[in-house]
């Protein structure tokens, strides 16, 4: 076993010594070193219940056998940090976790691990630690929070109704007590917001990568069965552990990652699937790219929408079929979906497809009922994204998939907000928000506020919004992100002025702005070179390390 190295012969009687003091006993020298990955902390609502979880999982890896290991990565709570500076630490802790991970597996040698994520960056830093450490590792999340309920149309609501609610107050649509009462009820308790925001959605593609039992994504937090499946996992990683396989590395494949962005086409998932998904692929070694995102998209009929693109949430999806019913419906026509590759249970993704039922007709449309016949998300090319930029497409009205409008520009969030807000934009308008990219951010802030300002305000089916930064798995309407290159790359973005004209068409994957070259060479001629803007602490640091939002915005060399 890999823990031999801190526990077996003679010498290792002074680490053994330290293993006793925690309460181990000599029996359990020879069982395996099972290292449970917890992002336990008491004020994130997707992480709070987790103490109790790695309490359950320690419990039960020791009934199955194993001497379990629990330690903690942090959790920066997205919604938390939304709006302010905060956010610019979101997409770089993701670091720090993959970081954290490969750190303390390695140093203690443990012979396997589960992982414990709910939010957003910590369930991709946690796998791109594990494809570092490369020992058998499954991922147990804590599961969806349920949706909260509107106080007068008793309609479902979720974290977006409450950023969208401040945005209708602010022209008077609703009164500030209504947006009390919104605010008090919509987020119900503990788990990853309630809709296919960017947390779900990562734990849902961790069924289809393989890496997690089916149930992972959509079984709620607060559901009984969640302890079933955290059962399940303990048993099943001892027993990898004991076998030295299936490994990280072994199931992160070309192949998994096709079935993993199939389904997230097929579910229209957060635009930040993108993001993570690119740098795992990265990390693992794999050759992925954007266009590859844009193939799959194109023969993969959207079945399956859930807010905020649509009414249904997670716990609608759970009810229906999960995870393993949406592949079930798109398989037939889904030419990249590869269900012979092998997942952490020891079955291949094809049998757990063939096992699933579905049982909701509405919320797993049937082929001849989809919503389109492509993806719910898109990659655009242009003279504004020379090297991509990312829509989520079934969120988009259909009088918005082709827009042209006149750039208002803001060089932060933090101005975009005061704009919308204070009435400067109008119908007609695409708001530019630029400098908020890996670099120039730095940390790539998520857009949620002004996105849902824009909604709120009644400008969704009038008003276009394209940022160097990226969006929550929260956001819907016409918003394109990840423009790469990015302003502080000196891309176009960041020469454009108010007034410029830029056209959004999805259909043909494209997105311009009427400019000539000779007029860019010369804003670019005249353009102030981009000096970080932080200065100090460790952002400073990934602002001159990180890469473009075309590969991940990844660390890796």
């Amino acid at each position: 076993m890999i823990s031999d190295q801190v526990k077996s012969g003679k010498e290792r009687a002074p680490h053994r010594s330290l293993f006793f003091a925690t309460g181990l006993k000599r029996s359990d020298i020879k069982k395996p070193f099972i290292g449970i990955c917890n992002s336990y902390e008491s004020f994130v609502p997707g992480h709070c219940h987790l103490a109790g979880v790695g309490a359950f999982l320690k419990k039960c890896i020791e009934e199955a056998g194993g001497v379990a290991m629990e330690f903690n990565t942090i959790a920066v709570c997205d919604g938390i940090a939304m709006g302010h500076s905060g956010m610019k630490y979101s997409l770089p802790s993701r670091e720090l976790i993959a970081d954290s991970v490969e750190t303390v597996a390695r140093a203690h040698c443990f012979d396997a691990m589960i992982c414990v994520p709910n939010c957003d960056k910590i369930v991709p830093g946690m796998l791109i630690g594990a494809l570092r450490v490369n020992i058998p590792t499954i991922f147990a999340s804590g599961g969806p929070m349920a949706p909260g309920s509107h106080p007068v149309t008793g309609r479902d609501t979720d974290l977006n109704s409450v950023f969208e609610a401040v945005g209708a107050e602010s022209v008077g649509k609703i009164s500030a007590k209504e947006l009390e009462k919104v605010e008090e009820t919509s987020c119900p308790g503990c788990g990853s917001c309630s809709g296919m925001f960017t947390a779900n959605s990562m734990n849902c593609l961790y069924e289809a990568l393989g890496l997690a039992l089916p149930g992972n994504g959509t079984v709620l937090a607060v559901d009984p069965r969640r302890k079933d499946l955290y059962r399940a996992a303990a048993k099943r990683i001892v027993q990898m552990a004991k076998k030295g396989s299936p490994l990280p590395r072994e199931l992160v494949t070309r192949d998994s990652l096709d079935n993993a962005l199939t389904l997230d086409m097929a579910m229209g998932g957060s635009t930040n699937t993108v993001l993570h998904t690119l740098a795992i692929a990265r990390e693992a070694d794999v050759d992925y790219s954007l266009e590859r995102m844009n193939e799959i998209s194109a023969v993969t009929p959207y079945v399956c929408k859930v807010a905020p693109s649509g009414h249904y949430h997670v716990v609608d999806v759970d009810r229906a079929g999960g995870v393993m019913g949406v592949l079930k419906r798109v398989s037939p026509v889904a030419r990249f979906l590869k269900p012979g590759c092998i997942t952490v249970s020891g079955k291949t993704l094809g049998a757990h497809i063939k096992a699933a039922k579905i049982a909701d007709d509405d919320v797993i449309r049937p082929l001849t009922n989809v919503y389109s016949k492509d993806g719910g998300l898109a990659v655009l090319w242009g003279n504004l994204a020379e090297k991509g930029a990312v829509v989520k497409k079934g969120g988009v009205a259909p009088s918005m998939m082709k827009f042209t409008g006149k750039a208002i520009c803001f060089d932060s969030q933090d101005e975009a907000c005061e704009g919308i807000l204070g009435g400067k934009v109008k119908p007609g308008h695409v708001v530019v928000i630029r400098y908020e990219g890996p670099k120039g951010g730095p940390g790539m802030q998520e857009m949620l506020a002004p996105t849902s300002y824009i909604i709120g305000q009644g400008l969704g089916e009038s008003v276009a919004l394209i940022t160097d930064g990226r969006f929550s798995g929260a956001t819907h309407g016409a918003c394109v992100g990840h423009v790469s290159p990015e302003a502080a790359e000196g891309g176009l973005i960041g020469l454009l002025k108010n007034g410029d004209e830029i056209t959004i068409d999805i259909p043909s994957r494209s997105i311009n702005v009427k400019l000539t070259k000779k007029e860019i060479a010369a804003r670019a001629k005249a353009a102030k070179p981009w000096s970080p803007r932080v200065k100090g602490g460790w952002l400073e640091r990934y602002s001159r390390f990180v890469g473009n939002a075309s590969t991940g915005a990844s660390l890796k060399g």
